[in-house]
């Protein structure tokens, strides 16, 4: 069974543009999301996982907001793009290959992870380094 295409393309901007899905599902809860917060990851956070799970813990990383207002993600048919690249800060300290990252609900703490995927080539992070996720297509619903 899978989703039909249509409803495929509903969904995804449903999280991450606020789009209602008529009759269906809305964004008008008291506060909806206004962001979701991508997240970089030192392995994959697997089906259970949460965004701390496998987080990178170079220093001063932080996850990095992205809005859900049409101009953080574009979507087009049932692909979600990064509208354009997204720097993290630079690493003050530490070490960290990155193979993954994550879109979820929170800035920071255990937030629900919504989505994630390998990084590919994986970033390797030390002092000075900006890691960045380039801009295009980074979630495929499907």
């Amino acid at each position: 069974m899978s989703k039909g295409n249509t409803f495929e393309n509903d969904l995804v901007k449903l999280i991450f543009n606020a789009t209602a899905i008529a009759n269906l599902a809305d964004n008008a809860a008291t506060s909806p999301l206004t962001n979701l917060y991508l997240s970089l990851h030192t392995a994959d956070p697997g089906e259970t996982g949460d965004q701390t799970t496998n987080e990178a813990t170079y220093t001063s990383y932080a996850r990095v907001a992205v809005a859900r207002s049409g101009s953080g993600f574009t979507i087009s048919a049932n692909q979600v793009t990064l509208a354009a690249n997204t720097d993290f800060p630079a690493a003050t300290g530490g070490t960290n290959t990155i193979t993954h990252f994550g879109i979820g609900t929170a800035a920071s703490g255990a937030g629900k992870l919504l989505y994630k995927g390998a990084l590919s080539p994986s970033i390797s992070v030390s002092t000075g380094v900006t890691p960045r996720i380039n801009s295009g297509v980074i979630v495929t619903e499907d």
